[in-house]
């Protein structure tokens, strides 16, 4: 055989692998309807933020994570104006869970295991300021137990360099377009989805030790 059959030929192999393995996994959606009494809200960016939504919407505790734009100085951006880098927002998660199910310590450290915080304004294949990692806090509580969690981390070297996650208070959110929301769930034949999000999934599940809902 030629090299780029033989090329072609691995490629559509490992594709057709990617997609069956894929297909075993159960993707997480949001519960609209039922929000607890107590709900509490935290926001994360991370890079793509399709990806955060099914991270934080595995776990047990939390209603719901609706994708949108943080940290910018943009009123009311959409996805065209955030992907230039022009606005200063970064792809973010509005997380809503239950504090009784769910502590924001555990949500913590769930943000640092589903990213590589030592990547500056990228994550993976997405590259711009609109991709960085952003833990944004809401009172003094919260910034301590953000800062803990990268002092643990930088303690016991897990990390070859520097985790550059910004820690900044939170300011308004504004959520992401309606198409953009449980967009994987939606949308599984989406390239993207099958050789990124997923495969980033699978990784985030097999090495965070939380309490899932699937």
């Amino acid at each position: 055989m030629k090299p780029i059959t033989v090329f072609l030929s691995l490629l559509l192999f490992f594709t057709s692998c990617a997609q069956q393995e894929n297909k075993k996994v159960k993707i997480p959606v949001a519960d609209k309807q039922n929000p607890s009494p107590n709900e509490a809200v935290a926001t994360f960016a991370e890079g793509c933020f399709w990806h955060s939504e099914i991270v934080f919407q595995s776990l047990q505790g939390v209603r719901d994570a609706v994708s949108g734009y943080a940290g910018g100085h943009a009123k009311n951006p959409d996805y065209e104006a955030v992907t230039t880098g022009s606005t200063g927002h970064a792809e973010s998660v509005q997380v809503y869970y239950d504090p009784a199910k769910i502590s924001y310590e555990t949500l913590v450290r769930a943000f640092f295991a589903s990213q590589d915080p030592t990547q500056l304004n990228r994550q993976g294949p997405d590259v711009g300021t609109q991709y960085r990692s952003v833990a944004f806090y809401r009172n003094e509580k919260e910034k301590e137990i953000i800062q803990a969690e990268i002092n643990r981390l930088a303690n016991a070297k897990i990390y070859n360099q520097k985790i550059v996650t910004e820690v900044v208070p939170f300011k308004i959110f504004y959520p992401a377009e309606e198409y953009h929301q449980e967009y994987i769930s939606q949308h599984p034949e989406n390239p993207y989805v099958q050789h990124v999000s997923i495969p980033d999934f699978i990784h985030f599940k097999t090495n965070f030790k939380g309490n899932y809902k699937l």
